[in-house]
């Protein structure tokens, strides 16, 4: 189930990968983010500059105060607490056509608050190979993290889960975030990236409608014998070849 926030995102969840297990990876990304003159790129247009200040392979850069790298265990308890809540005043309204469905911005009145249930934490059942998770800090507090996994079978990297703290939002700590996963996604040949959305989450929606996702799917059922019955889950991708 997604958790995704306002002007940012969220969605699922993934593994934890140890430093030893990654340092080879982790060079092969400076390597690419320095040919990338430093910067990394989305929608083609240029993201921010991150600065490598660290002898640490599993620091991916810096980007003012934020330093962007990757999950250790000890970052687990951090994760669990991070806000993951938000608030809209409109929905993603589901209408069935007769030949299918549409999906209409609707307002809503009072705003709805959605606080998300816990989840299972299943990272640590996932191959570090194919999976990863890039945290965002400042000094020691967890600004954000995002969390994705690709399958082979159809070369595709699912957004698992994406969260800005509620202090770091409308920054652009979203959007630098996502760039890592696509940096990933691109390491691992994947041929578009996927991620899940509730309808109710407005402001992950349009955040990831300006990122260059679109919609490709809908399940009306999907939350169903859960705490979010009668939300609808809406599936958005993006392409990478």
């Amino acid at each position: 189930m997604e958790r995704f926030l306002p002007d940012e995102l969220r969605t699922l969840f993934q593994p934890v990968v140890a430093p030893d297990a990654t340092a080879e990876r982790c060079g092969q990304r400076l390597l690419m983010t320095q040919q990338r003159d430093e910067a990394f790129r989305l929608d083609g247009s240029r993201l921010s500059i991150m600065k490598k200040t660290v002898n640490d392979a599993t620091v991916l850069g810096e980007q003012g105060a934020v330093t962007y790298r990757l999950a250790r265990p000890e970052d687990d308890q951090a994760l669990a607490r991070l806000d993951g809540s938000f608030t809209t005043d409109s929905v993603f309204e589901v209408v069935e056509t007769g030949e299918g469905f549409t999906l209409r911005q609707t307002p809503v009145t009072p705003p709805i608050h959605k606080v998300f249930p816990a989840d299972e934490d299943t990272r640590a059942d996932r191959d570090p190979e194919l999976s990863q998770t890039v945290v965002a800090y400042s000094g020691d507090e967890l600004c954000g993290f995002v969390e994705s996994s690709f399958e082979p079978w159809n070369r595709r990297l699912t957004i698992c889960d994406i969260e800005v703290a509620p202090a770091w939002r409308g920054r652009g700590l979203g959007r630098t975030l996502m760039s890592h996963a696509f940096d990933f996604a691109e390491e691992r040949g994947a041929g578009h990236v996927w991620l899940e959305v509730s309808n109710i989450n407005t402001p992950a929606i349009n955040a990831y409608l300006k990122m260059g996702f679109a919609f490709c799917g809908l399940d009306t059922r999907l939350y169903d014998g859960t705490e979010s019955a009668g939300e609808q889950a809406i599936f958005m991708a993006r392409q990478i070849h």
